[in-house]
Order: C-alpha cells, then structure tokens, then sequence
C-alpha cells in the first residue's frame, strides 16, 4: 500500500536540514508571520508570539484592500502665551487742565510786550492808544533779550501743549522712544509739548472683510465675508507692541478661518444654528490671538458664505440633483400613501372584494394614475 504525503505549497522548496522540521509559515490578516514548530514545541515552555496586525499587502485572491490599524490622535500641544513686555501697558499720562496752558501762554504775550515797552520799540502812537506811560526806552541790552527769551519760551510752551481731548479717542505719549502714558481725557487739556503724541481710537469698531479663502468640513473651497466687532483695549500694546493693530487682526481672522472648517451654504437644516457655533469658535481663536497686542475682539460671524468660482458651477449642479432626488422620493411616498389609503378604504367599507390579483391589478393602475396626475399638475 502506497501512502501519499500531501504537501502544502510553503514547504515545497524548503528540505529539512538535519531532521529538523521545515519552516513552514501560518499567514493571517490579524497576525503576523507565525512558524509552525513554534506552535507544535514539545517543550512546555511558553512562546510569547506578537499578534499586532501587520498586513502589508493584499490577501492573495481576494482582492481586498489592506486594513490598516488606526491611530490614537497626538495631543495637539497648546501654544505658550507670548511675553507681554511690562513697560508695554497701559497707563494713564501726566497732564494738566487746559487753563493752566492758556494762563501761560498769556503770561507769555503779555511778557513780550512788557519787554517790548521797556526797551522803547513801542511806538507813541501806540501807547498813547493803550494809554500806557511813554518809556524813554533803554535800548535792546542783555537783559532785555533774556526777557524776550523767557517771555517767549513760556508762551509756546503754554500754547503749544494746548490739546482737545475727544470722547472716542485717546493719545498714546512718548518722550525720547519711551511710552509715558495714555491720555483718555475729554476737553481742552495741556499736555507737554515736547512729547510724541499717537491718537488712538479706541471706540467700539466693526470691521467687514472682503470675502476671504475657507474650506469645509469635506474639503471643499469656500469664500466667507465675516463681520469683526472690535476695540483697542491697551493703547499701548496696540500701538507700540505691534507695527499695526489693524492688518494684524485681519491676519487673524484668515489664520481662524483656515484652522475651523465652515459649513458649506447648502447645509442641510440648522442652518443657524451650525454658523452661530462657527462663529463662536472664531470668535475665541481671534481673540486668543489679539489679546497679547491689546485688541479686544467681541464678535467673528460669519455673514456670507458662498462656494469659490472654481467650485461653484459643480456644487451648483450636486445641489439641484439632491433637490430633484428629495422631490422625487417625496412625490413616491405621498403616491403610495395615497394608493394604501384608496385600498383600505374599499375593502373596509365592504364597496369590493377583491383577491390577490385583482388587488395588485388596482394597486397598478392607482398608481400609474396618481402619477400622471401629479405629472400634469406640476408645470
């Protein structure tokens, strides 16, 4: 009697070499490579084997596309606070009531004139006019001149530090390229002429953009105009920390609007209430940003949101074919609900008595002419 050994196919090539057996190899989608003798050891060792998958290829005949495992998500981590410089806040500045400028300035004029008066420049005719005593005049000496000077440097120093300050706006000073404070004041002010000012408006602003680059949730190009309420917080980041407050917060708000994906316009339902939660996720990644410069943000919402031209002719077409799709299935239920509703009716009223065949002969025909009705009332 002759025996037939069967062999499998990952034996074939491989001749046992000293008796040992061949490595033959189990193959599995959930495991990776496992010889053979390893599962078959007459040693009572244990044999600790991976079985994390590892399939990098195809399985043979089948066609199947690999699975490959899924990955936890990396933390994304958070990003540092930038460093406010401790100079660069907001305080108020030194200044003085506007009288106090124009007494000065005054002082001034009228010092000028007492030294015109005592070095006889003065004509008669003049002083005869202001009934001032005539002077024989002693002439334009040293000490003339540091009247003049002194006269004169308070003057401009009174009327030249005179300032209105207006609700709404604010001066940010600086003395030698050092902040020396914020005036937010209203009225006639003096304020020291030789320091730099910066007006400031630090109303409550809205700004609305142009229509900016967006994606949504599935990728495709959106454009978005988006409506930005804001303010200037600390004037003096907002104008010293930064080389301006304004391009940085439009830069922001792009920066949001690439990293929170927008619904499309064509969103199916809650249609205000998905844009109400987009805007509130811009709302606080814009604010996150400008807070370090001292821009407040209040409000990022979104007021248009349209398709980009390149996209658009296609979404266009998508969007009225599911639109005819949901009124075609719509039209079939309320057919078959009206033709359910018609056979009931009959038969429980006891008006026909009708057996299988004739019940789906009746269902047939309601059919066909409910939907003929529909067809011709629809243009």
């Amino acid at each position: 009697m002759s025996t037939t050994t069967s062999h499998s196919p990952e034996s074939e090539g491989a001749p046992e070499a000293g008796g040992a057996r061949s490595a033959r190899l189990i193959h599995n989608e959930a495991t990776t490579e496992i010889p053979v003798h390893l599962l078959f050891r007459d040693d009572p060792e244990p044999v600790s084997v991976p079985l994390a998958p590892a399939v990098v290829g195809r399985r043979r005949g089948t066609g199947e596309q690999p699975r490959v495992p899924r990955r936890p998500a990396a933390p994304v981590p958070a990003r540092p606070a930038p460093e406010v410089d401790p100079e660069l806040v907001e305080r108020p500045a030194r200044v003085l009531p506007g009288g106090v400028g124009v007494l000065a300035g005054a002082c001034g004029v009228a010092g000028c004139a007492l030294t015109s008066w005592w070095a006889g420049a003065v004509p008669p005719p003049a002083l005869d006019a202001l009934g001032l005593p005539w002077s024989a005049g002693a002439g334009f000496g040293p000490a003339q001149w540091a009247a003049y000077a002194g006269a004169g440097a308070l003057g401009l120093f009174g009327f030249g530090g005179l300032a209105r300050g207006r609700t709404g706006r604010a001066w940010v000073l600086g003395l030698f390229g050092r902040y020396r404070g914020t005036v937010r004041r209203t009225g006639l002010l003096w304020v020291n002429p030789l320091v730099l000012r910066r007006r400031v408006d630090v109303r409550l602003r809205h700004w609305r953009s142009e229509p900016l680059s967006a994606v949504d949730a599935n990728g495709v190009a959106l454009r978005v105009v988006v409506l930005v309420v804001w303010r200037v917080k600390d004037t003096a980041r907002a104008t010293l920390g930064i080389e301006d407050h304004e391009s940085y917060l439009r830069d922001c708000v792009e920066a949001a609007l690439s990293r929170a994906p927008v619904e499309g316009p064509a969103v199916k339902g809650g249609a205000a209430a998905s844009r109400s939660a987009v805007g509130d996720v811009l709302t606080r990644l814009v604010a996150e940003d400008t807070a370090p410069v001292g821009v407040e943000v209040f409000s990022v919402q979104p007021v248009r949101i349209e398709y980009a031209p390149e996209v658009a002719a296609v979404m266009h077409r998508r969007r009225i074919a599911a639109l005819d799709a949901q009124n075609r299935a719509t039209a079939l239920t309320s057919v078959v609900d009206s033709v359910e509703d018609t056979v009931t009716r009959l038969t429980m009223r006891g008006l026909v008595e009708l057996d299988d065949y004739e019940r789906k002969a009746l269902v047939k025909d309601l059919t066909v002419a409910f939907c003929a009705g529909r067809g011709d009332a629809s243009p």
